[in-house]
């Protein structure tokens, strides 16, 4: 009996083993990254989420062997926008930074580099959201204090480009406008302050996208990469 329970474990074990190889986090592309991310989406649009990798065997999985998730994302705290419920992802999928404005500071791009250079996710996906509170106030000048204060500076020079892009917009289009240029400006702030990262979308190991929620429709319209990421990653020696 002890043989056949010793057996039965090691068959346990193995089979644990083989699902984790298999598992897309640790082999994916960063363009089958974002099929994954998209068709997770899909279903949580349509209502039919699969809720993957959220059971007992993930967890002791993840819990043994380490986490290997195949995306990074940093997305604004807005309860709203929970990540791994709008792409139907589980435990151990995303690699998640959540911070008001989705704006790319220290602490910020210091967690992307564990993740994309540590952990080395393929793909790392700027999300952005509609109604965003913290793009808003800036937007419309609204008095910041306390420890707010470096989060509005950050997201002030995309305000100035959605107003440089569209002199005309006001009102609900010049927010749109300055959350999708938040966007593009946190790319930027990462290329500008983390030439790890830069290093690796350059060697063709991670691609960088940004992406926009929709928090009535629950739809992410994808960005694609920095219009000018070339040159971002040219500049100071990237």
């Amino acid at each position: 009996m002890k043989k056949i329970a010793v057996l039965f474990s090691v068959i346990c074990m193995l089979g644990s083993v083989f699902s984790w190889a298999a598992d897309p986090a640790a082999t994916v592309s960063p363009e089958e990254a974002v099929k994954l991310l998209k068709e997770g989406n899909g279903r949580f649009i349509a209502g039919t989420s699969q809720h993957p990798n959220n059971d007992l065997q993930r967890r002791n999985t993840t819990a043994a062997q380490g986490q290997h998730p195949f995306v990074t994302v940093l997305s604004c705290s807005d309860s709203r926008v929970p990540v791994e419920v709008l792409f139907d992802r589980g435990v151990g999928d995303i690699f998640v930074i959540r911070v008001a404005g989705n704006v790319a500071n220290g602490d910020e791009v210091g967690s992307i580099e564990y993740a994309v250079d540590h952990l080395g996710t393929p793909l790392l996906v700027i999300l952005g959201h509609t109604k965003c509170g913290a793009v808003t106030a800036v937007v419309q000048s609204a008095e910041l204090l306390g420890n707010i204060i470096p989060i509005g500076k950050s997201i002030f020079p995309a305000v100035v480009a959605a107003k440089k892009s569209n002199p005309k917009a006001s009102g609900d289009a010049l927010i749109n406008d300055a959350i999708k240029a938040n966007v593009w400006q946190a790319i930027e702030d990462i290329y500008r302050t983390s030439p790890i990262t830069a290093a690796r979308v350059k060697s063709g190991k991670l691609k960088v996208v940004g992406a926009l929620y929709d928090i009535e429709s629950g739809n992410v319209s994808w960005l694609g990469s920095h219009p000018k990421e070339g040159g971002l990653l040219s500049d100071k020696g990237h």
